[in-house]
Formats: structure tokens, sequence, C-alpha cells
């Protein structure tokens, strides 16, 4: 009997279950969809409660600290006790957000709108990376490459989307976007029938199979390759807030483009890094995760440091490999700092998503104040130098020599 346990547990996880990687795609590709329309109507937002910089870096700093803070948190908690319906609650912290966004008619509700959607956020995403790690067959780098995509395609479908609709109608056209909640709450539901049917196997089997050449390094070996994602997340993530939180600023400035215009040129980046991002997790799987995170952090140094001084046609084209390279890194990273850490997915996921949106938070507010009181332009000569920080990826670890005694 004990022996046939085992092959049901090993067939299990060993079996790559695309119905359940497709869906948390999916689910991700709404959440983010729904996320990515704070930003987008930043424009918007400045004019209605006529603020300044400063106060726009304040929103997203609220929504990046609700999003980030608690993930770690949720993720250790989830590692000892398994919330399979946790993830369709957080989709629907998202709805209230977006409700409570559409009739805010003061800056304080937003910021209690958009603290709203990150909590969702928080729920949803280390959770979410562990399914999809349970998920995956093996096949990690692939797993998340394919869960992460999903989110990347709604934050850049989410500019599109704002620009089409709330741009042209109004901020209370945000609860059109409440029916794309309601889908991700069936769709996560469903989710958490199958999580909870096979979780106790798939755990059974990670103690059997998972890997844990993590666990040969030293203990100061493991906290320095930590802190050095951690840096590496800091980089992508702060440069990524330039991008995201004040990009259609710099094109109407510099270029005079109008703001549906300034939207069409951030979905083209949004798009590139959700290319990126599936790209990034097969090679890693390939090649080893260590080389696509040195290619993929320092590799976009000479496009940062050219994007400044490019006209609106090159700005397109920079944007694309900027984009493309920069988000290949973080699937592998993610992986990489999963078998660092054995056992700990739920943690070192919420760890690093919550970091992520952390940062993104955090550069916001600081490259707003950094814009009042320089310039907007000022801000990107500042932040194409922060790639370089990817030339500590040449002291991590190889794991991939770990992986045999």
């Amino acid at each position: 009997m004990e022996s046939m346990e085992k092959s049901n547990v090993v067939s299990i996880h060993t079996q790559t279950i695309f119905p359940i990687l497709l869906s948390l795609s999916f689910a991700h590709l709404l959440n983010d969809a729904m996320q990515s329309l704070i930003p987008s109507i930043y424009p918007l937002i400045k004019k209605n409660y006529h603020l300044d910089f400063s106060q726009i870096g304040l929103i997203t700093l609220t929504y990046q600290l609700t999003a980030s803070l608690l993930q770690p948190m949720v993720g250790h908690f989830t590692d000892r006790r398994p919330q399979p319906f946790s993830l369709a609650m957080g989709m629907g912290f998202t709805l209230c957000g977006l409700v409570s966004l559409s009739i805010a008619h003061s800056y304080h509700a937003v910021l209690f709108s958009v603290a709203l959607v990150g909590i969702g956020s928080s729920i949803f995403h280390p959770e979410s990376s562990r399914v999809a790690r349970l998920a995956s067959g093996g096949k990690h780098g692939t797993a998340q490459s394919l869960f992460q995509v999903g989110g990347n395609t709604g934050a850049a479908i989410g500019p599109l989307l704002a620009a089409a609709i709330v741009v042209p109608f109004g901020q209370r056209y945000l609860l059109w976007f409440c029916l794309l909640a309601l889908v991700g709450i069936m769709v996560l539901w469903r989710v958490g029938i199958w999580y909870q049917m096979h979780h106790v196997n798939i755990f059974t089997s990670q103690k059997h199979v998972e890997p844990t050449h993590g666990s040969k390094l030293s203990r100061v070996q493991v906290i320095v390759s930590l802190s050095i994602l951690l840096l590496l997340i800091f980089s992508k993530y702060f440069y990524l807030a330039s991008i995201n939180s004040y990009l259609t600023f710099y094109l109407m400035a510099k270029f005079h483009i109008s703001i549906q215009h300034a939207q069409v040129y951030l979905f083209i980046f949004l798009f590139a890094v959700a290319a990126g991002t599936m790209i990034g997790g097969p090679i890693g799987d390939r090649i080893g995760r260590k080389l696509v995170i040195w290619i993929s952090i320092l590799g976009v140094a000479p496009f940062t440091l050219l994007l400044p001084y490019a006209n609106l046609w090159w700005t397109a084209i920079l944007s694309i490999f900027i984009g493309m390279i920069l988000a290949s890194a973080f699937p592998a990273i993610i992986v990489y700092a999963q078998e660092l850490l054995p056992g700990k997915v739920g943690m070192i996921s919420g760890l690093f998503f919550g970091l992520a949106f952390g940062m993104g938070g955090i550069g916001s507010a600081v490259l707003g104040e950094l814009a009042d009181h320089t310039s907007i332009f000022y801000v990107y000569h500042v932040c194409s130098f922060l790639p370089l920080i990817g030339l500590l990826a040449s002291f991590l670890p190889n794991l991939e020599k770990n992986k045999h005694p």
C-alpha cells in the first residue's frame, strides 16, 4: 500500500498539469489587467484631483506597500497551512477596490481604494505561485514563466483598456472591469477545488522528490545569494517604476503627444515585458538560471543608457528590447531562490513578489519627488544606470553543479 501511494505521489509530481497552469495564467492576466488600470489613469486622476507628482507617487506607494508587506507573511502562513480558496478571496479584494475607486470623490478615497487592490494582490501571488510550482511536473522555470506571462500580458492590456474606456468616459467606468474580477473569482474557485483535492499528495511528493541541492550550500552562501537576488530585484523594479508610472508623462512632455498616444507606447513596452517573461523560464530550465539572470539584468544596460537620448521612434524600439531582456530575469530569480531554500516555496514567492511590488512603490514615490525637484527627463538619466547592479550576479553560485552529488 505504501509503495502504491509513493507511486501515485511521484506520478502527480512529474506530470505537468497544463489546465491548472493555464487557469492560473489566465487569472493572473485578469488580476494584473485590473491592477494596471491604476497607473494607466494617473493623468486622469492628476487632473481631477489637482495632484503633483509626489502625490501620484504616494498612490503607487500605498498600493505597492499593501501588495508587498503582506506577501511574505501570507506565503509563510500558507507554507504551513495551505488555503486552497484564498486565491478567489484575493480576487474579491481586488473587486472591492475597483468598485471603491470608481466612486471615489477624494484623494484619500483613492488611497483607500488602491490599498484594497494591493491587499488582493498580496493574497493572490504567493499561493498562486506555489500552485504553479506544484503543477509544473518539475519544469519549474517554464511553469513560472507561464504563470507570470499571464500577469505581464494583463499589465500590457490594462493601459489600452484604460485609454479606450476610462480616459474618454471617466473614472466611474472602472465599474465595467468588475466583470473581469467576477470571472477571475470563478476560475480561481475551480483551481482551489483541484488544489484542495491534490495538495496533500503533492506536498508528500515534495518530501520525496523536491530538489534539495540548495541545501548543499553553506548558510552564509545562501544568505549572500539571497541578498544578491534581492539587490537585483531592486534594480529591476526601481527601473520598471520609472516606466510604469512616468513613461506617459515623459513622452507627453518630450514629444508633445496625447494621453492615448502615450498609452500605446506604454502598451508596447508592457507587451515586450510579457514576451520576455515567457522566454526567461524555459531558457533557464535549459541553460541554467544564473546565466539567464546575468544576461537579463546586466544585458539591458546599453539600451537603458541610450533611452534618454532617443527620438520617439527609437524610444519605442529601445523600450521593446528593455522590456524583453529585463523581464526574462524574474522567473529565473524566483525559481533560483526557491531552490536555495527548498520547502519554503510560499515564503520565498511572497518575499520576492512582495519586494517586487515594494520596490515599484518606493521607486515611484522617490522618482516622483525627484521629478518634482528636477524634471521628468532627469529621472530617466538617473535610472539608466540601475541595470549596472547586474554585475553582482557574477557572485551567485551555479546551482546546476550541485544537483548531483
